[in-house]
């Protein structure tokens, strides 16, 4: 089983979620915007989808299949956004995925949080691979990517159905030894 270390950054705290977050997960996730650039986030967000989405994470720590962090700002301490790794143990790689409140959009939070998920995953979960996708039509998303030292790999064409429409994926990975020689490793 993984356990969630509370990691920290510059600006944010990356926790495990509590079920005392499921109000400000449906605010936050619920409002269109965020659901039109994300896969898995519906809308509308009904009650009763955030204290479920919180309580499933635990079986994904049991299976190690997955990990996810509540973005809180240090200071302020009150919940952004999610950030987390979809995990394939047996060839040591990740997907990374993550949304931030609308009102956070613009301000490097995403970017800060997703650095911070590159070195855990490179460093404590020993993965070889961290990938991201992001819908075509949503090019912030895509530039997180690059700024985290992601590298384009290729558009995944019609991949997705997103409100009964194809949408295409820009997929961005990067490996270990990469990440590495970023950091001067």
């Amino acid at each position: 089983m993984i356990k969630i270390p509370k990691l920290s950054t510059e600006r944010l705290i990356l926790r495990r979620f509590e079920a005392s977050d499921a109000a400000d997960v449906q605010r936050l996730a619920g409002a269109r915007e965020i659901a039109a650039t994300t896969l898995n986030i519906p809308h509308p967000y009904e009650d009763g989808l955030a204290e479920s989405w919180i309580a499933s994470h635990e079986e994904g720590l049991e299976k190690e299949t997955h990990v996810v962090f509540a973005m809180i700002r240090a200071r302020e301490q009150d919940l952004i956004g999610a950030i987390g790794l979809n995990l394939v143990p047996k060839f040591q790689r990740a997907e990374l995925g993550y949304w931030v409140g609308k009102s956070f959009w613009g301000r490097g939070f995403a970017t800060e949080a997703a650095f911070e998920m590159l070195r855990y995953g490179f460093e404590d979960l020993q993965l070889n691979r961290i990938h991201a996708t992001h819908m075509t039509h949503n090019p912030a998303s895509g530039a997180v990517m690059k700024k985290i030292g992601m590298k384009h790999e290729g558009i995944q064409r019609q991949h997705a159905l997103k409100w009964d429409k194809y949408v295409d994926l820009s997929l961005y990975g990067i490996l270990s030894k990469a990440w590495r020689k970023n950091q001067n490793l």
